[in-house]
């Protein structure tokens, strides 16, 4: 079956309730594709995620941007993947390059998250990506393969129906610079086939691959009409009216 786009929208550690409410109003105002064409999710702060679950339009998802590595308990400052089930919601962001560099998460680490993320019956977008000095050494494929599995050593194939993976290259994440449509569809391409060749066939043809680091209004249709991006996950520009212009990409994609 086609592969449905996925467009997410990572809020970061950003937003006021008057700001979030205003950016709620621009979604819930906008024309969007429909949802046979694309599936969008966005991630506010957890103090927010109440506030954009009572006012944001059913047909956008809320995610949280992260999640503890185990169930309730004694873990000041964290928040498990039961206590965000409990709050109704279906998405969970994991391994994101910020929380990789700067809280030390370990591949192992992000892969026991996944794990315990599943479990409770929550989708995970799990990220991988490469620094520039990584890319420009020729290692990027190590290191994302390295990522995905220690993930996939843990999991059945049949857990890949609920995660999407997001390629974020380091290198372009909050920096303007945008790897080009080549470089995108390249990796995307070979973390198919890795898919393919270490878990499954069905798992690499099905599993959504998506793209995220300076995704903007003004490239998001040409990486759109790559073969092997499946959708988006973006930072700033969500945070922006621009992101309705990146979601509706999807039509891109769907016409291609």
């Amino acid at each position: 079956m086609p592969r449905t786009f996925f467009v997410g929208g990572n809020w970061k550690c950003n937003g006021t309730a008057q700001s979030v409410s205003a950016l709620v109003d621009t979604l819930n105002n906008a024309d969007l594709p429909a949802a046979g064409i694309v599936e969008v999710v966005v991630a506010p702060t957890y103090v927010h995620i109440p506030l954009v679950q009572q006012k944001l339009r059913f047909e956008i998802a809320v995610s949280a941007q992260n999640c503890w590595v185990k169930g309730n308990g004694a873990y000041t400052g964290e928040v498990s993947a039961d206590i965000l089930v409990d709050l109704g919601l279906h998405w969970v962001i994991l391994g994101h390059s910020e929380r990789r560099s700067l809280l030390q998460e370990s591949n192992e680490f992000v892969a026991d998250k996944t794990v315990y993320a599943l479990s409770k019956g929550l989708n995970v977008i799990l990220c991988v990506g490469e620094t520039l000095a990584q890319r420009e050494n020729g290692d990027t494929m190590n290191i994302v393969n390295d990522q995905i599995k220690a993930v996939a050593d843990k999991l059945s194939p049949s857990d890949w129906t609920k995660v999407v993976v997001a390629y974020e290259p380091v290198w372009a994440i909050g920096t303007g610079k945008v790897a080009t449509t080549e470089q995108a569809q390249e990796v995307h391409q070979q973390l198919r086939s890795w898919l393919s060749d270490n878990v499954s066939a069905d798992v690499g043809a099905q599993t959504r691959i998506i793209y995220g680091g300076s995704v903007s209004a003004k490239n998001c249709n040409e990486l759109a009409g790559a073969p092997d991006i499946d959708g988006f996950l973006v930072g700033g520009a969500s945070l922006k009216p621009e992101f309705v212009d990146i979601i509706a990409s999807a039509k891109n994609r769907a016409s291609a």
